[in-house]
């Protein structure tokens, strides 16, 4: 069973920072990238950044947010600095990778998503 856990969400004043933490367990997953999303209240799902043979990120956070990876821990973060109230959302963690069930199955997995108000 393939589990994805965010968190580190919260409220934080405009300007300032929070990290969030994004951890898979579940061995038989073979791990190809891992990524943030992120959905306002009454807005679609976007994409915020992902880490898989490169990093990536949206054009609205590049500058701000800086994705890492701890690959023994399975983990990943995501430090998110100068925040705007524009930032405000569930924060969502996706990972993709390839099962070890001998066919080579691809999956995705979401975690369930945390919090992140950015308000005065």
């Amino acid at each position: 069973q393939v589990q994805v856990v965010e968190s580190g969400g919260g409220l934080v004043q405009p300007g300032g920072s929070l990290r969030l933490s994004c951890t898979t367990s579940g061995s038989r997953l073979s791990i190809n990238a891992m990524g943030w999303y992120r959905q306002a209240p009454g807005k679609q799902r976007e994409f915020v950044a992902v880490s898989g043979s490169s990093t990536n990120y949206a054009d609205s956070v590049k500058g701000r947010f800086t994705m890492s990876r701890d690959n023994a821990k399975r983990t990943v973060y995501l430090q998110m600095n100068s925040l705007k109230p524009e930032d405000t959302a569930v924060y969502y963690c996706n990972v993709v990778g390839v099962l070890d069930d001998g066919l080579g199955t691809g999956r995705s997995y979401w975690g369930q998503g945390t919090q992140v108000t950015v308000s005065s």
